[in-house]
């Protein structure tokens, strides 16, 4: 037998050498055929700037949903981002080879194809995650040559892209019923709740959904999501991930979806930020999500009770970082007849009595008041201008602390006189309130009683003044936008405005009804009512919180009978018994700047440098770095100017004139009070205050040049009583008698109208009981007579 020969070593290695060559040249042909697909048949990808936005409430929690073009709802995340639960659910029960395979997995292919062969019909797709997320981002046939090109585009992700990427691809893409997608989405669509904080069951329901998500949706097909979740629960115990009694817990627990519906929580905020950031996809803010939810169903419950067409808006804001916690634009979005797409936290309106704070601080700051200065509440003329209070009625003399808490209106306008509208206008716009003025005008008297348009968020804004030494700051909406202060007060003005709002005596109109105060922090409050009732303010300061409310309608008609004190000042102190009560924030300290003081009416000085015959009432102010001024100087009041007068009298205690004089005669002092408060004044100040009689031969000194008068047309004391089967109201006509100027007629402090000199004057009497009349002339003299008018 021949044994044939060996090949030569050679030849085995020429063999190899051509094996490799083969094989180079077929891994060559491969890759640059690979490379021609791919150019020919680019990979197209998401942009990451487009498709649907989502604006967060600061934990996270979608306040609003904007869909994209095509009407998706998609929220972006990542796997660092969602529950670990889900991704072990998602990756066991649909890709357990994700990491290893190279975005086709040959075995689950060939699994697929022969169970659909031996079963007739599909039974396990055979498809990976990166196959899945192919047919996700690029829609693919469900044919065999669909398949192939889901193959293909699978390969081209694997080469493209890492797996963390595809992962995140499929996490924010993948279908889950209706214009769901992603899991973010699905897991606040369907549970309430981010992805972040699964259960087992709800991770399980979740991994499988996308399977069959028109069959599978939860809130549709609860039973067939059960069976399909649970088959994903049986899987995880037997691969030993999950536990039995994991198991067991996460099976009883119900498949309950919510109705699916995007969210609409602080709508009109996330519109304004959204078309502020058009390109962004997840826009977080400082809104708390819970806080927001219970403020609006709180305003929702009381705008019910109000009239038709009624809106409202509602700011809190944090008062240490300036960020807004609830911010609700209108009482019902998209609702037509509430007007319910327009944002009245940024609408222009009439702010009514809300700046007075203001006005009251810079004159602290300008050394022209105390908390307790003398001011009159009684009809005057500023230079043609004739304000009245919102009931038309008169208090005569108060101080600034009563004018204040109870809003009153001329004494306001009398202190914005001597500080002058056009640097108080300044001043706020420095501090962040801008007034708007109609077209050509220039600031006016008018702007302290609402003649001028702002916003809620200004005002706001200027509000944290108060519980932030006087600096105010525009609220914040976004964690990463800058904080905005600007010094509007001295911390000194501040706590003294902010400790006057915050002691409102029970019996002052406008306080807050029994159980209706914070149960926290005093709340320093002040309301406002626009003219011809078109808008109710009510705005409150806590050491923690600033919460502006307001109410109205926003087409600007008139709403009778709604204004701040009865509309807006409940629902505000209900927003501010719901915050948290947090405890680190401190009430500030009294300033160094300011301290107690007594002073004296009428003349307004120290108590301590008065004498006491001329302290005729003593308060305790609160004066702003040692300044205690006088008693504003009369305006327009011929009879006298001065407070403190001095006087030569004759031995019968007789006045005597500049070059009069007499034996034995001697010298006093008189403190005046404001002429136009002289009919509010008790009998003994009155007395206290009047001059004596000029002494016989003296020549006049103009002390006594008002004119007395005397009303005529009815007896003092008269008693008075309806005519039989009369139905008209019983009116009485009057005239004063030496008046020569303008006349205001007062029924009981309340306004009734004027008259020019000796004309008539109609009056009504419409209730029983006693009545004081009263006319007042420009000069300052007075006339008064008590009537009763007798019941029926």
């Amino acid at each position: 037998m021949k044994i044939p020969a060996r090949p030569a070593p050679q030849s085995v290695v020429q063999r190899i050498r051509r094996l490799l060559r083969i094989t180079l040249l077929a891994i060559a042909a491969l890759s640059i055929t690979a490379v021609l697909l791919d150019r020919l048949f680019p990979l197209h990808l998401p942009a990451p700037d487009t498709g649907s936005t989502v604006v967060l409430a600061r934990d996270g929690t979608p306040l609003r949903a904007f869909a994209d073009s095509d009407g998706v709802w998609r929220y972006p995340t990542t796997a660092k981002q969602v529950s670990p639960l889900y991704l072990q659910a998602l990756l066991t029960y649909e890709d357990r080879w994700f990491y290893r395979h190279p975005g086709v997995n040959p075995y689950a292919l060939l699994r697929g194809a022969f169970g659909a062969l031996r079963h007739g019909r599909v039974i396990s797709g055979g498809s990976t995650l990166t196959m899945q997320v192919a047919r996700v981002i690029s829609p693919i046939p469900h044919t065999f040559a669909g398949k192939l090109v889901q193959i293909f585009r699978a390969l081209q992700l694997e080469a493209h892209l890492s797996k963390a990427q595809i992962l995140d691809l499929y996490l924010n893409h993948a279908p889950f019923g209706g214009p769901i997608e992603g899991v973010e989405a699905a897991s606040w669509a369907y549970l309430g709740e981010p992805a972040s904080r699964l259960s087992h069951a709800e991770a399980a329901l979740l991994a499988v959904l996308p399977q069959s998500p028109s069959l599978l949706r939860p809130d549709r097909h609860p039973d067939a999501a059960r069976r399909a979740r649970d088959k994903v629960l049986t899987r995880m115990r037997d691969e030993g991930l999950w536990s039995s009694a994991q198991l067991h817990d996460a099976e009883i627990e119900p498949v309950v979806a919510r109705s699916l519906r995007a969210p609409l929580d602080a709508a009109l905020l996330a519109e304004r930020l959204h078309q502020q950031q058009p390109q962004a996809r997840r826009i977080v803010t400082t809104i708390d999500a819970n806080l927001q939810r219970a403020v609006e169903d709180r305003v929702s419950d009381y705008l019910s009770r109000l009239p038709p067409r009624t809106s409202a808006a509602v700011l809190v804001v944090d008062n240490a970082t300036l960020e807004a916690r609830v911010y609700v634009g209108t009482a019902a979005f998209a609702d037509p007849l509430r007007l319910g797409h327009v944002d009245m936290v940024r609408a222009p309106r009439s702010p009514g009595s809300t700046l007075k704070p203001f006005l009251y601080g810079l004159a602290l700051d300008d050394g022209l008041i105390t908390s307790q200065s003398l001011l009159v509440d009684a009809p005057q003329d500023f230079g043609g201008y004739k304000p009245s209070n919102f009931d038309d009625s008169f208090n005569g003399p108060v101080s600034v602390a009563e004018a204040l808490q109870r809003s009153l209106n001329v004494p306001a306008v009398d202190v914005l006189d001597h500080v002058g509208p056009n640097r108080f206008v300044a001043r706020l716009a420095n501090g962040g309130v801008d007034l708007g003025l109609p077209s050509g005008a220039q600031p006016n008297l008018s702007i302290i009683l609402g003649g001028a348009s702002t916003r809620l968020e200004n005002l706001v804004g200027a509000y944290t003044a108060f519980a932030n030494g006087g600096v105010a700051g525009a609220p914040r909406y976004l964690a990463e936008q800058p904080q905005q202060t600007r010094r509007l007060l001295s911390p000194g003005a501040a706590w003294i405005i902010r400790n006057i709002l915050s002691t409102n005596p029970a019996g002052v109109e406008g306080a807050p009804l029994e159980g209706t105060v914070s149960r926290h922090d005093a709340v320093a409050w002040k309301t406002g009512t626009s003219y011809g009732y078109r808008d109710a303010w009510a705005i409150g300061v806590t050491d923690a919180w600033t919460v502006g409310v307001w109410i109205g309608r926003p087409d600007g008609t008139p709403s009778p009978g709604q204004y701040g004190a009865v509309t807006s000042l409940p629902l505000m102190f209900a927003v501010a018994d719901m915050l948290p009560n947090d405890r680190h924030h401190v009430h500030a300290a009294q300033p160094a700047s300011v301290r107690q003081v007594d002073i004296c009416w009428p003349l307004g000085g120290a108590a301590v440098n008065t004498p006491a015959a001329l302290c005729r009432q003593r308060r305790k102010a609160w004066t702003l770095d040692g300044a205690v001024p006088p008693t504003f100087a009369e305006r327009d009041i011929t009879a006298w100017s001065a407070g403190l007068i001095r006087l030569r009298l004759d031995a019968k205690g007789r006045r005597l004139s500049g070059t009069c004089h007499a034996k034995d005669e001697r010298s006093i002092q008189i403190a005046r009070w404001p002429a136009l408060a002289t009919p509010w004044l008790s009998a003994d100040d009155a007395a206290q205050a009047a001059l004596p009689p000029l002494a016989p031969g003296c020549a006049p000194d103009s002390l006594d040049v008002a004119s007395p008068i005397r009303i005529a047309g009815i007896g003092q004391g008269a008693r008075l009583r309806q005519a039989p089967n009369s139905t008209q109201p019983l009116r009485v006509t009057l005239q004063a008698l030496g008046a020569t100027g303008e006349v205001q007629w007062l029924l009981d402090g309340r306004l009734q109208g004027s008259s020019e000199g000796g004309a008539s004057m109609h009056v009504n009497l419409l209730k029983a009981g006693d009545h004081r009349i009263t006319a007042l002339a420009q000069d300052g003299a007075f006339a008064q007579l008590l009537v009763h008018v007798d019941s029926v």
